[in-house]
């Protein structure tokens, strides 16, 4: 049920026909798990957040370095030094008390990332580095839990929806193989600022999209951003039939 208070939070997304009283209490009931609270960790917990999420669960074993300031707008120049999950949580905790906000300033592998994957009901991808990506993707597609995963660097972005449980959905190893490709950091190749807000601010819709049943989420379509032209651009994605991480779902 919704509190009183609650109603009144959320009152212009109740508003929707199609989203209502259902969809904020699909929110509430729902746990995200949010890997990487950097550029697009940042916008994505705090619409999450400011949305109606009931839990969310930030990682990321990363701290405040003054660069980050630059794009990873939930940081002020007090923060430098500390965790950014710990950070991002209380920032998120000070818009919305309501939520459980948890943050685990480790990186995750292994049987801790299987299990902090499979204790989630969604899954959004704002790391920086193939190993990660692939990671979650596998523990993703064994856990049956959907992904949203979201790039950003230079002036472009890319944004997707990896949703096993429907036939359709191919997952984030059909699209890149695991050999082959190689880490471009921000801090090789560079990034302007707003870029990360616009696929992180994605990135969250898509999530709200998935968790709240309402609209067409970004499965088996690849969402391309050029910034610098304001040009999205999107691309078909299906299934490879001999993906070694999906095939046998």
């Amino acid at each position: 049920m919704l509190s009183d208070e609650e109603l009144l939070r959320y009152s212009r997304q109740i508003l929707m026909p199609a989203f209502d009283v259902a969809g904020q209490r699909r929110l509430k009931a729902a746990h995200v798990l949010v890997v990487g609270a950097g550029g697009l960790g940042c916008p994505v917990a705090l619409y999450l957040g400011a949305a109606g999420i009931g839990r969310l669960t930030l990682v990321d074993d990363d701290v405040v370095e003054l660069a980050n300031l630059q794009r990873q707008v939930a940081f002020i120049q007090d923060d430098l030094g500390q965790s950014k999950a710990e950070v991002l949580a209380a920032r998120v905790r000070r818009i919305n008390p309501g939520i459980e906000v948890r943050a685990h300033p480790v990186r995750l592998d292994g049987p801790a990332l299987t299990e902090a994957v499979a204790a989630a009901d969604l899954v959004v991808d704002c790391s920086d580095n193939f190993a990660t990506r692939f990671a979650l993707n596998r523990a993703c597609v064994g856990a049956r839990v959907p992904l949203v995963s979201g790039a950003a660097i230079r002036g472009e972005g890319q944004l997707s929806v990896f949703d096993v449980r429907l036939a359709h959905s191919p997952c984030y190893h059909c699209l890149y193989p695991e050999q082959g490709n190689e880490d471009l950091t921000c801090s090789e190749a560079g990034v302007i600022a707003p870029v990360v807000g616009l696929v992180g601010s994605a990135q969250a819709m898509e999530a709200i999209k998935v968790i709240s049943g309402v609209g067409e989420p970004l499965v088996g379509r690849l969402l391309l951003l050029d910034a610098w032209r304001m040009q999205w651009r999107e691309m078909a994605l299906t299934p490879d039939p001999g993906c070694p991480v999906c095939a046998r779902r």
